[in-house]
């Protein structure tokens, strides 16, 4: 019997559960490095607040990462994988507008992208100031940063191999370090009732502010979601208690010494870092900042997964993707490889100390959770949950992240502008993509392909037209097997008319999951015209060219096409005819006829066309056998011009 692969990923294993442990929890797994530092902010140490915002953490970590995430969004999965765009394609059938929401998701993920390597890496190297006052930090994180990202273009199997038993060590270091805390102010372990969370919610005068502090301890959990198919919901939620425990027992512990100096200034002090003995520090230092390479790597790793998704899906411009190695998901996008850098390099330059990033930090990430929250009601929906069930599903986690929002929205002036415009400038890029796509669509003719197909078995045969080539294969878009644009027609019989021995039509159908690899060919007029229709998954590569020439052999050796040359002396020696791929850009030659909101979407989608890879290149097509022509879109009539004519 065949092995189901889906069910060897979900399967329970402890290489599943270490593979969790390096990929999954990184950024989640950091966060005990700077929440307390932030919910303090150099402030008093008061014991209220102690007790009611570890109350909060744990309390937000239970709904929030747990309820949330681990036990109800990790049954949305399509085909075994996660994150916002894999649960967009399982939902978009229900209504259009829902691309808003999957785009924000999509964009404030990416500036997220950004601003996590910074500040967890920055939270970690700024432990080598407890011993050593003055010690230049900035220069050390940009080197740590810069490396990372250089290494990327040679892949990191290698290196995510280690990253599960390195995140076991982090973790239970943390739990060790914060459980040998508890025991001198056992009073912590009140926090465990809600009631604390939720007087300090209604009674600290600075609750918004407290909150959104509060929020950075559950902004890894998006993560979760996102990376599931690397190994399967079943090994995230078994580890996740082992996750949990840990970060329960380092923030309690963090509370634990926090209590033990109430009323103290806590300035500069991280209580991360001072619940360590001083001996250990130095160690502790440089497990965290392991910790925090992984965290980013994990990042950087998603926002190439992320890139590749909306590619496929047509919200982002075509850009170069690369397999540096041959393990499943492991891809390299040097374009977003290089925006994620400058983006870093961009938030260190600005805020420099990780005190300062804490500020801009999650505000973009509680959108993502929000927009997830939105297509979550719509995958219940389509899934025929009781609407019961959805109503108390969207009360609850709508009610705590538009609390978590109002919180991070008095972030902005302090820091929140940059990862707002960062994420805003991504989201207006995939937009305008997407909408441009649109726009042009509107504007593409159809025609009925039967009433050619007497001319195009003619033309085949007509000696008196030079052969373009022997196989004229043209990309077509067109769903409709029995339409063909317009243009293609018009490109074959009009302009210089193209005679070849097989016409073939490839069609790419972009399919709701995520790895798929079908086609369908239909001889429309047996041997003279074949279309070919590849149904993708939205995670494939595109690899046209290869795919098409193993769809033909395929039918050469089932005797299902002739593909010998009609040459004479070609044909004697059996030789194979020429292909050549006819590639047609769709070009908007004007946009006066558009409204005004229309107009900018195209000239923003004209901008971003310099940047995005060529048609050709974009399916993965070698040039060498690709004519490109260029086709307007809206050609102007002359209907409304007025000519008047004179007598020479």
């Amino acid at each position: 019997m065949a092995t189901d692969p889906q069910h060897s990923l979900n399967r329970l294993s402890a290489g599943g559960l270490l593979i969790a442990l390096g990929i999954i929890f990184g950024d989640i797994g950091t966060s005990p490095l700077y929440v307390f530092k932030a919910i303090f902010n150099k402030g008093t140490i008061d014991s209220n607040l102690v007790i009611g915002s570890i109350s909060c953490v744990f309390w937000t970590l239970t709904l929030q990462t747990t309820v949330k995430y681990v036990i109800i969004t990790l049954n949305a999965d399509n085909k075994g994988e996660g994150g916002i765009l894999s649960l967009y394609s399982l939902v978009k059938r229900k209504a259009k507008w829902l691309i808003i929401p999957a785009i924000i998701g999509a964009s404030t993920l990416l500036a997220d992208g950004m601003i996590t390597p910074a500040i967890t890496i920055s939270s970690a190297v700024e432990g080598l100031a407890i011993q050593n006052p003055g010690f230049p930090t900035v220069p050390v994180v940009i080197a740590i940063i810069s490396l990372l990202f250089l290494i990327q273009r040679f892949g990191t199997s290698i290196v995510g191999r280690i990253f599960g038993p390195l995140m076991f060590i982090w973790f239970s270091t943390i739990a060790f370090l914060g459980f040998r805390y508890i025991d001198d102010a056992p009073q912590v372990l009140k926090a465990i009732n809600p009631y604390y969370a939720i007087e300090t919610l209604i009674n600290y005068p600075n609750a918004l502010f407290i909150i959104g502090a509060i929020f950075l301890c559950t902004t890894g959990a998006e993560a979760l979601y996102s990376d599931m198919g690397h190994c399967g919901k079943t090994n995230i939620r078994i580890s996740w208690i082992f996750v949990k425990l840990s970060l329960i027992l380092n923030y309690f512990g963090q509370g634990a010494w926090l209590l033990l100096h109430e009323g103290n200034q806590i300035g500069e002090t991280n209580p991360f870092f001072a619940i360590m003995p001083d001996w250990f520090v130095i160690y502790g230092v440089t497990i965290a900042t392991v910790a925090a390479v992984i965290a980013s790597q994990a990042m950087i790793s998603g926002s190439f997964t992320l890139i590749s998704e909306a590619v496929r899906l047509n919200i982002w411009p075509k850009v170069a993707i690369r397999y540096p190695s041959d393990q499943k998901g492991q891809l390299y996008v040097p374009s977003i490889n290089l925006i994620l850098f400058a983006g870093c390099m961009l938030i260190i330059f600005v805020f420099r100390e990780s005190s300062n990033m804490e500020a801009a930090y999650g505000l973009a990430i509680n959108l993502t959770f929000i927009t997830t929250t939105i297509l979550m009601c719509f995958f219940m929906l389509r899934k025929h949950i009781n609407k019961i069930w959805i109503i108390l599903f969207a009360l609850v986690f709508f009610t705590i992240e538009i609390t978590f929002l109002l919180g991070n929205m008095i972030k902005i002036e302090h820091g929140g502008w940059l990862t707002l415009l960062l994420a805003s400038s991504i989201f207006i890029v995939m937009f305008c993509w997407y909408g441009a796509r649109k726009i042009k669509n509107r504007y593409v003719r159809f025609v009925d392909i039967k009433q050619y197909y007497p001319l195009i078995a003619e033309l085949s045969d007509d000696i008196s037209v030079p052969t373009f080539a022997s196989q004229l294969v043209y990309l077509t878009s067109a769903n409709n097997k029995e339409e063909i644009e317009a243009k293609v027609m018009y490109s074959i019989i009009n302009k210089k008319p193209k005679r070849a021995d097989v016409y073939w039509l490839v069609h790419v159908d972009v399919m709701d999951t995520p790895h798929a690899r079908d086609y369908v060919v239909t001889q429309l007029i047996p041997g003279k015209l074949v279309r070919i229709d590849f149904k993708l998954g939205f995670r494939e590569e595109q690899r046209i060219s290869l795919l098409f020439r193993k769809v033909v052999e395929d039918m050469v050796n089932k005797g299902e096409i002739d593909i010998t040359s009609h040459y004479k002396t070609l044909n004697k020696y059996k030789i194979t005819g020429d292909f050549n791929f006819v590639v047609l850009e769709k070009i908007f030659s004007k946009t006066s006829d558009l409204n005004w909101g229309n107009r900018i979407i195209m000239e923003i989608y004209k901008l971003l066309k310099h940047f995005s890879l060529s048609e050709e290149k974009g399916f993965g097509l070698d040039s060498s056998f690709v004519t490109l022509e260029r086709v307007p879109l809206n050609i102007p009539n002359t209907d409304n011009i007025q000519l008047k004519r004179v007598k020479g």
